[in-house]
């Protein structure tokens, strides 16, 4: 197996420019808090604390930065908003009903991975609305 190493680069924007999210790990999967950045599909990171997720986060940042150039790939600019995540009425609450057997479809894949059900969700819902972004902003 090859081994290339990939050269830190100096973002186009900075880290401060781009939303992050940044919730709560629920106490079964070994707590703390989970970081992700919506522009960045698949970026995550987490931490103890909110301040290492977010530590964390930028070390990712970075590293998904200087990924994406060395592959030749564009560099997203920053497009979301904290409006774009926090309504002013916005409780953090979700309630939904999905199909029998997409629950147990998601409870499946849950156990499998050793996560929460809810945390499972929290992820796919972020990464899936991240990957919509990367599609909204495709010429």
């Amino acid at each position: 197996m090859s081994h290339h190493p990939i050269p830190s680069v100096l973002p186009p924007f900075p880290f401060e420019a781009y939303s992050h999210v940044l919730g709560p790990i629920a106490a079964e999967d070994g707590g703390g808090y989970q970081f992700t950045m919506p522009d960045f599909p698949g970026l995550l990171a987490d931490g103890d604390t909110e301040m290492e997720a977010i530590a964390d986060g930028r070390e990712a940042f970075l590293a998904v930065v200087s990924a994406l150039v060395d592959q030749g790939l564009p560099i997203p600019a920053p497009q979301f908003k904290i409006q774009d995540f926090a309504p002013v009425a916005a409780s953090g609450r979700l309630l939904t009903r999905v199909p029998k057997s997409m629950h147990r479809q998601l409870a499946a894949r849950a156990k499998t991975e050793g996560v929460s059900l809810n945390t499972l969700v929290l992820t796919l819902i972020a990464e899936g609305l991240g990957r919509r972004s990367a599609v909204d902003l495709s010429p």
